[in-house]
């Protein structure tokens, strides 16, 4: 019994503290989006994930039957999308807003393992999908029939990442679990440069998310990169130690603390106090996500 009581303990401290990692992180992205587009910060983060990879190949290569690979580059590049649009979100809403909208992800990992894995969903299942939604609906606060750009790119970032675990969950019975962590961070930085090499011969402002000019970081700038990166790695490392300690349902009800340290963080790089009806959509899509785990 105390072994099981020691175990939720670290996996929630774990949790905590991978959460205020991810929220550190999209502070030096927000940052880093002051000065250069959100396609080059996607860049950098994913590169230095990529140098971490490698140096684990050297110690330890991969052994893996493999046999899917296009759902592997589509695992990569729905991750690699879905970070984007958060980027993006990041640079230009608030962060704790951005946030949200990332942690909509469980809730379309449910609807999307009933649609394409034939998962049960459940009484619970929908009720929690129903809630999630209208919480979408009162922190995008849609006015007549015009929804902001970032509203779909949030929308997109939670959706993009649901397709993204779901093909996680196919793909870890044939490929090491660096093979898949490494298909979405070697698209995630191969994909920035190709896009932002094509950039100067594109005129489409309505697509700023997918390029950008290259600005070679100054000064404090390169500081930005590493803690960003730092972090970001910080981050996944702490999450999956957390997942290791515990039941899965209650790491991911803890996941939600992210929302907050982003609010709270975001306050003091000068976003707004959120309002009532942003409140509530948090506390709407926190309370879906949580049902969802707790029904799986």
């Amino acid at each position: 019994m105390r072994s099981r009581v020691e175990g939720l303990d670290a996996g929630v401290r774990y949790m905590l503290f991978a959460s205020f990692m991810f929220a550190l992180m999209g502070v030096f992205a927000k940052l880093l989006s002051h000065s250069m587009p959100s396609l080059e910060v996607v860049f950098f983060r994913n590169l230095f994930g990529v140098a971490i990879i490698a140096a684990t190949l050297l110690k330890k290569p991969m052994a893996h039957k493999g046999g899917k690979p296009l759902l592997l580059f589509f695992r990569g590049l729905m991750g690699f999308l879905a970070l984007l649009a958060f980027f993006y979100n990041i640079a230009h809403i608030p962060l704790g807003d951005a946030m949200t909208y990332s942690k909509t992800s469980p809730i379309f990992t449910a609807l999307f393992a009933w649609l394409f894995l034939k998962e049960k969903l459940g009484y619970a299942g929908w009720i929690a999908l129903l809630l999630g939604f209208v919480g979408i609906v009162f922190i995008a606060k849609p006015t007549a029939f015009h929804i902001d750009k970032t509203v779909w790119l949030g929308i997109f970032s939670g959706a993009g990442a649901a397709l993204a675990y779901t093909a996680v969950r196919e793909l870890k019975n044939y490929y090491d679990t660096r093979a898949i962590v490494l298909s979405f961070m070697g698209i995630g930085t191969a994909g920035p440069l190709l896009l932002m090499a094509v950039s100067p011969y594109v005129d489409m402002p309505e697509l700023d998310m997918l390029f950008g000019t290259f600005v070679m970081p100054e000064g404090m700038e390169w500081v930005y990169v590493v803690v960003m990166g730092v972090f970001a790695t910080l981050a996944q490392v702490y999450m999956t130690r957390a997942y290791g300690a515990t039941k899965a349902g209650i790491v991911g009800a803890v996941s939600y603390s992210n929302i907050l340290f982003s609010i709270i963080l975001g306050l003091f790089i000068g976003d707004p106090f959120p309002g009532i009806l942003t409140w509530l959509g948090i506390a709407l899509i926190v309370i879906a996500g949580v049902t969802v785990a707790k029904s799986k």
